[in-house]
């Protein structure tokens, strides 16, 4: 009770509502009041928010204390999410969740600071998510959620979403210089200041990385940001500039029987000419205004984009030596966009309620290239498209508090697709319009005994690459046949343009004793289509319905003040859901219900120190599962375990050193990803089906200076 009223003295003392002499005549023991916090509290409030089990913030802070090989890693803080890369470094990385190989970025939604990363119809693979142009350092946090439960959600949430924002003002400058083996670099300096009645911030970044490979990756990267902001994420704007660009060698899968018989090594190319390049600017502003009668969010942004690919995936099936199956894609194209919502306080049935309403809209004007070539340089165009791809989406949200441990959150979207395709092909072109309707609904019940319940259903889509919905003629094997003195035309079949995914969803979040933080789910989430996009042909291809039943489980535990521990663990049993046709894209023969590239199980466990006198670091443990490379399961993966270790001093407030080791046990057994398909090599005289992989890095060790100023 004293603790009480000395905290209720202190309040009114500091609101000047009683003479200070006054209030030391209460008492010796009121000059000096304990210190008292509601973090606890707002904490718990705070895990307890969610609308499903399986939904998140991270923190710039926890983002920082990992240690990671490459920019794109930082997304693993998403339980179950793990990130890998088969190709140079300056290509987006491939993407694994819920049972899903979601190649570049297929059915994950991802933003940073409200804009696009995913683009659709892109020309290497639809959703292609580059995540090369984001500085981690500018992260205040990382918004995660899975299955498509949430109607401010439109195209590609359909395993799940990221919305990473970054800070607008900086409490120090920083600089930061690191330098490891395997040739890597990087440098940044970041610094914010005043400027009339808001703040600007600026940052710039520098990488170069080599990799173990025979052919050096020599990727070089430059990252600028520039961010104007005045008052705060609910009163206030803010306008970005940003400026991304770089080229990289890519030394790609190879395929696993040229390693064993000796005629390539482990970090050898298939193609020694492979590579790219890639350029990201984009500006953007974002407004919101708070009142008593309700809140109002908006944004727009325009975004430039380039990317140029050299990849020779299979040697010389197509085209025998000295030609090869080497093959360009250019992707040039701008995105204009924004999105606009309302949120109105209110009463329904005498109850507690916010709805909310919102519009979203983007259009992607888009210049397609895909020739073949040798050594790099283009022998012939097979396609060139001139798209543009808009759409519209509308949705509305409910949420309603029935009782003090009852609440729901409902909502129904709408969205509207057009588009048009000029291509070289006249057979090609065309237009198309789509609309496709998702209801969402989620309900939590809780917490009793510091444990809440949920349960969500709702239906989500994802876009298809859009010249699959129009094209009626292959144009690579058209044009082959016209090479050879053969003048037939070789169709296509189309593919829809959105594919529906239905997913549903029981967890439950619990803390049942102080600073042990426990999150459970059961999810199905069911795919109309697994259609698949060949980049290097152009060439979207029909698949089979699908369903993906699995379990989550997250723990995180903070037994002492400097000390916290994290593990996930992801199972999930992945299958074609239309019996067994006896079809697909692999190995005639060989039919079955198993999704290629599914893995069955994602684990990582770490355990963070911080402020531990001086020291400070972390231990990450991290497994990739084995993956069915083939549908009738013959052919599979190795699991990759691996383990990474950061060790830290802080010499002051200012400066802090510290030390990663990434692949501590120097695991190059393990691969990056794995993959089940026919190639050629130059001593050959007929395709082979086989393993290709990309391997996993060998040890190695980055020292960071970090200071402040």
């Amino acid at each position: 009770m004293k603790i009480i009223r000395y905290a209720w003295l202190s309040v009114i003392l500091c609101l000047g509502l009683v003479p200070a002499a006054a209030a030391q005549g209460a008492g010796e023991n009121a000059i000096t009041l304990p210190e008292l916090s509601v973090t606890a509290e707002a904490a718990d409030k705070a895990f307890f928010a969610p609308d499903t089990a399986s939904q998140g913030v991270v923190t710039g802070k926890e983002i920082e204390q990992q240690p990671r090989s490459r920019v794109g890693e930082v997304l693993e803080v998403v339980p179950g999410l793990i990130i890998t890369q088969h190709s140079g470094e300056g290509k987006a990385n491939q993407y694994f969740l819920r049972g899903f190989n979601l190649d570049h970025g297929t059915d994950i939604d991802i933003t940073l600071d409200d804009m696009p990363v995913n683009m659709r119809t892109h020309g290497h693979g639809q959703g292609y998510a580059d995540l090369n142009f984001m500085i981690p350092e500018l992260i205040s946090t990382l918004h995660y959620s899975k299955g498509p439960y949430f109607p401010d959600l439109g195209d590609f949430d359909t395993a799940g979403a990221v919305q990473i924002n970054y800070v607008d003002t900086l409490p120090h400058d920083l600089a930061l210089a690191t330098a490891g083996t395997l040739g890597y670099y990087r440098g940044l300096g970041a610094m914010s200041r005043p400027v009339g009645a808001g703040n600007l911030l600026a940052a710039a970044e520098y990488v170069h990385a080599d990799g173990p490979f025979q052919i050096p990756d020599n990727y070089n990267k430059g990252n600028l940001v520039l961010n104007y902001s005045q008052g705060n994420p609910d009163n206030g704007f803010s306008f970005s500039g940003m400026y991304m660009n770089d080229a990289f060698h890519a030394t790609n899968q190879i395929p696993q029987r040229a390693v064993t018989e000796g005629l390539i090594c482990l970090y050898c190319p298939l193609d020694p000419t492979d590579g790219g390049s890639s350029e990201r600017y984009s500006f953007s502003t974002k407004y919101a205004a708070t009142t008593d009668t309700g809140q109002l969010k908006a944004n727009a942004y325009l975004v430039g984009y380039q990317l140029q690919l050299t990849n020779n995936f299979d040697g010389f099936v197509t085209f025998p030596p000295p030609i090869g199956d080497q093959f360009v894609q250019q992707d040039r194209r701008k995105i204009y966009g924004g999105n606009v919502s309302y949120m109105m306080p209110g009463n329904l049935f005498g109850f507690d309620a916010k709805n909310t309403i919102g519009f979203q809209t983007r259009t992607d004007d888009i210049h397609i290239d895909l020739a073949e070539s040798t050594g790099g340089v283009v022998r012939f165009t097979v396609r060139d498209d001139h798209v543009i791809e808009s759409s519209a989406g509308v949705y509305i949200e409910n949420r309603v508090q029935w009782a003090d441990k009852f609440r729901t959150m409902t909502g129904l979207r709408e969205d509207l697709y057009y588009g048009s395709d000029e291509s070289t092909l006249q057979a090609n072109s065309g237009k198309i319009v789509q609309a496709i309707t998702s209801p969402k609904g989620n309900l939590i019940l809780g917490p009793w005994q510091n444990t809440e319940y949920y349960l969500s259903a709702g239906q989500g889509f994802h876009s298809n690459d859009l010249r699959g919905a129009l094209t009626n003629v292959d144009a690579l094997a058209t044009e082959i046949n016209f090479q050879q003195g053969n003048p037939t035309v070789v169709a296509q079949g189309k593919t829809p343009l959105l594919t529906k995914a239905t997913g549903y969803e029981v967890g439950l979040r619990s803390e049942p004793v102080p600073n042990l933080k426990l999150e459970g789910a059961l999810f199905v989430l069911n795919l109309n289509s697994e259609a698949t996009f060949s980049g290097d042909e152009a060439v979207t291809t029909p698949g089979r319905p699908s369903q993906r039943k699995g379990i989550e489980l997250n723990a995180s535990y903070k037994p002492l003040p400097w000390l916290r521990l994290d593990g996930d663990f992801a199972a999930t049993h992945a299958r074609f859901a239309d019996g067994d046709p006896g079809t697909g894209d692999t190995e005639p023969g060989h039919p079955g219900n198993y999704i290629p590239g599914a893995a069955n199980m994602i684990a990582t466990a770490s355990a963070a120190v911080e402020d531990l006198g001086p020291w400070f670091g972390a231990l990450r443990f991290r497994y990739f599962g084995r993956r069915p490379l083939i549908e009738d399961n013959s052919v599979t993966s190795k699991p990759t375990p691996l383990v990474d270790l950061r060790i830290g001093y802080k010499f002051s407030e200012q400066a802090r050193l510290w030390l990663d080791i990434l692949n501590l046990f120097n695991n190059t057994g393990a691969h990056q990803i794995d993959y089940f398909y026919p190639s050629q090599l130059a001593n050959e005289t007929a395709p082979v089906y086989d393993v290709h992989f990309h391997p996993v890095e060998p040890l190695s060790v980055r020292f960071t200076l970090s200071m402040t100023f």
